[in-house]
């Protein structure tokens, strides 16, 4: 869709982010936070958690490199899982003793509103990035049965169905945990757990965000790999990265190149550092795409569209305006990570020079 509003350097563009950060240090940050739970059980030093965070990507880029179907296979059964696990401890959280509808109050904050624009802005980095897998789907469309019906229905059941769970667990944690305390936390939904069932609960839910973000790297693992796949078939990336093994039919070098960049990625930023590239840069991306919504129903008035924007154009006027306001407000209130984050992309610029000419 960039390529075509825009022109092909800005789809090369952001798959050329999608490599060095936006993907990439997705699966590096899951990964730290799978070891990081793990530590519940072990005490692990700094260097250990990245040590183990490796190992999870180069298991599950093994597992993806041995056929789609089997890839789904594991996808499937770790997503049943965590809505089990999450589901559970929504239930848990409001049946049994232990919380307090107090631990809500005050609801609002006796601050002005405008005094609180920016560390909201800031705070909405963490919560837009454990949303951002939605998007993945679209990476596989090549390999689903009916795209035009299915995409766009998994990306509407699956969104609505993560609001609930992601609202409703944290009505929990609020509710089991005053906000002294959840703000000193370092694993919230153990904690939370604890005040309720004890210990032994607080283990299965640190195991149970364990499955979760295994689960959800697998995801990031079987579907980012296909946009360097698509980029290098269109000789916009490293040709060898366009191999699909004969037998498994996978993208095997593709999953490969990004295993190991995300393993370099893990050694070398934090977890907080690395959603914040992630997020910062993938808005920018966003913006563009809900403007291309607007740039090619005016450019190609003619196609056939099988869905329709909701509330065209307001919609994606509004989406535009909330990422132009994220960007811009990390880019004050954190102005490091933004310069990295920009000075990632803009590096593509000469590579994209570099790979068309050698077209």
């Amino acid at each position: 869709y960039l390529s075509e509003a825009y022109g092909k350097l800005w789809g090369f563009l952001y798959g050329w982010s999608s490599f060095t950060v936006i993907m990439t240090a997705a699966i590096a940050a899951v990964a730290v936070a799978f070891a990081t739970y793990l530590g519940y059980f072990f005490p692990l030093s700094p260097f250990e958690i990245k040590l183990i965070a490796i190992a999870s990507i180069v298991f599950l880029t093994t597992i993806n490199c041995f056929g789609v179907k089997f890839g789904a296979t594991v996808q499937n059964g770790f997503t049943f899982l965590k809505i089990a696990s999450l589901g559970l401890l929504i239930t848990l959280g409001f049946v049994f003793n232990g919380g307090s509808i107090h631990n809500f109050s005050p609801f609002f904050s006796n601050e002005n509103f405008s005094s609180l624009i920016s560390p909201l802005g800031i705070a909405l980095i963490a919560v837009l990035w454990s949303y951002d897998g939605w998007i993945d789907i679209s990476f596989v469309a090549g390999e689903v049965k009916e795209p035009q019906r299915n995409i766009p229905r998994s990306l509407f059941i699956s969104t609505i169905i993560i609001i609930g769970l992601y609202t409703l667990i944290n009505c929990v944690y609020n509710y089991l945990l005053p906000l002294d305390v959840m703000t000193k936390s370092q694993l919230v939904a153990s904690d939370a757990a604890t005040t309720i069932v004890g210990n032994i609960g607080a283990s299965f839910v640190a195991a149970a965000v364990m499955l979760s973000a295994f689960g959800a790297n697998n995801g990031f693992v079987f579907a980012c790999s296909r946009i360097y796949y698509a980029m290098a078939k269109e000789n916009l990336f490293f040709k060898s990265v366009a191999y699909v093994h004969p037998k498994f039919e996978t993208p095997m070098v593709s999953l490969i190149a990004q295993g190991i960049w995300s393993c370099v990625l893990v050694v070398s930023g934090t977890y907080e550092q690395l959603f914040t590239y992630v997020v910062f840069a993938s808005w920018i991306f966003y913006a563009m795409s809900a403007g291309a919504v607007m740039i090619l129903r005016k450019k190609l008035p003619n196609t056939t569209r099988s869905y329709k924007t909701w509330g065209y154009p307001f919609t994606p006027i509004v989406f535009i305006a909330f990422s132009l306001f994220l960007v811009i407000n990390t880019i004050i209130e954190e102005p490091i990570d933004s310069i990295i984050g920009l000075g990632i992309i803009l590096l593509g610029v000469p590579l994209y020079f570099f790979w068309k000419k050698k077209l």
